[in-house]
């Protein structure tokens, strides 16, 4: 059976971890979160070596099968990541992550991280991993259960709120997990162990004229490719770096793909836009931004985000602040990105 997010972290706490780990979730920083604790987890047990699989097109699973059976002159346990973009890891990836859940390499931990999920994607790679392992499916946060989630959060950095307080700051954040944990930590650094009112949240939390990611994707969702420049341009100067703001501004991406998708398809765009978890302020943003391109448009920042990953991570050459600025630009005027 699929394991909820507290019987996760209940059985990460107390057993030892199972020879593999399938977290799958279309929210960013719940994925990235889970995945950090199952990390932490395994080097508490020595599991000193990692290796890490980026699957895109492709892709050679014998690198993966390869990789469970090397032998390594500086650790005997090993964690292998296994991390799927689209969650799909395709006949021949799903026939691998089977067989090592059947059989697994000794010494070694498998953690599979699927950023995109849905029931669709729970085929027969999977139900050999619940076999032997944990299976784990985190599900966004829906908007009324974000004061809950915030308020938890909250409790965790040793801070207290009522529930005006916290629906206060939910609706500061409109949706965005990753915006309402920087916050909390920003509260929880500043003025530890407080307890906040609406009037102290409000106070405390107003918004800033410092740059952030969040306004750089609303404004070039906006079309407004100059202004989205200068916060990035900000942002770099405050030491920001792109793999932390590639996450957010490719989880956007993803959601335009799905709503070009359904547009193109004649589905109901509202409700394509209430299942991605959009908040009504966001609509509009997003409809003026399918105005401005199609599916294929928001197909090739999707390969282009990709590609921004690999070349950030030192994978491959080029200047990643250029490629950064060409990617930002094109989900102002999608139209204009090369094909």
């Amino acid at each position: 059976m699929p394991l909820t997010a507290p019987q996760f972290e209940q059985r990460l706490a107390r057993d030892a971890l199972p020879s593999v780990v399938l977290l799958a979730s279309s929210e960013p920083l719940l994925l990235l979160e889970a995945a950090d604790s199952v990390r932490s987890r395994a080097r508490a047990l020595g599991y000193a070596e990692r290796s890490v699989f980026d699957v895109d097109t492709g892709f050679d699973w014998s690198d993966v099968t390869m990789g469970f059976s090397s032998l390594s002159l500086f650790a005997s346990r090993r964690l292998v990541e296994v991390r799927l973009p689209t969650g799909k890891p395709g006949k021949e990836g799903g026939e691998v992550l089977a067989s090592f859940a059947e059989d697994p390499a000794p010494d070694v931990i498998l953690l599979v991280q699927a950023a995109q999920w849905s029931r669709a994607h729970e085929t027969a790679w999977v139900k050999s991993i619940e076999k032997t392992g944990w299976f784990v499916p985190m599900w966004p946060v829906k908007p009324a259960e974000l004061p809950r989630w915030i308020g938890q959060r909250l409790s965790s950095r040793g801070l207290r709120a009522d529930a005006q307080a916290t629906a206060m700051l939910a609706e500061r954040v409109e949706g965005n997990l990753l915006a309402a944990a920087q916050e909390v930590d920003k509260l929880a650094l500043l003025h530890p162990g407080a307890t906040l009112d609406a009037a102290t949240m409000q106070s405390l939390v107003a918004d800033s004229a410092r740059y952030d990611i969040f306004g750089l994707v609303d404004a070039a969702l906006a079309g407004d490719a100059a202004h989205a420049l200068r916060i990035l341009a900000g942002l770099r100067g405050e030491g920001a770096q792109i793999p932390g703001m590639l996450s957010w501004v490719a989880s956007q991406i993803v959601i335009l793909v799905k709503l070009a998708d359904t547009a193109a398809r004649g589905g109901n765009l509202a409700q394509a836009m209430q299942k991605a978890g959009l908040w009504q302020s966001k609509e509009q943003a997003f409809k003026r931004a399918l105005a401005r391109g199609g599916l294929p448009d928001f197909e090739r920042l999707m390969v282009a985000c990709a590609s921004l990953d690999r070349l950030s991570k030192g994978r491959s050459e080029g200047d990643p602040w250029r490629e950064m600025e060409r990617l930002i630009v094109g989900l102002a005027a999608p139209r204009a990105l090369p094909a």
